[in-house]
């Protein structure tokens, strides 16, 4: 069984997740093979929220060049998770 933590990899930290912060929108790197539902789970059960919506993109890596070698950059999933307006913030990007 996967834990929350196995699920949600890193906060997403850019000036755009930091304005639907306000509004209650967070943004997370996910697992790539982690569903809405486990990740609607993983948030509610790690930070103690009540999630109303996730919304996920996957993100496929950009080529890269060092001289004449070409090589990729990792690819990522990303979920946007909207709180219930009933439900607490999540304080870790309050401080930020």
């Amino acid at each position: 069984m996967k834990t929350p933590y196995d699920v949600i990899i890193a906060p997403v930290i850019t000036e755009k997740s930091m304005d639907d912060a306000a509004s209650k929108k967070y943004t997370f790197k996910v697992a790539k093979t982690a569903n809405k539902t486990e990740i609607k789970n993983a948030v509610e059960t790690a930070f103690g929220v009540t999630v109303e919506k996730v919304n996920t993109a996957n993100y496929d890596g950009k080529i890269k060049r060092q001289g004449r070698y070409e090589g990729r950059t990792p690819g990522y999933k990303k979920a946007i998770v909207t709180l219930s307006e009933s439900s607490k913030t999540i304080e870790f990007f309050e401080g930020i």
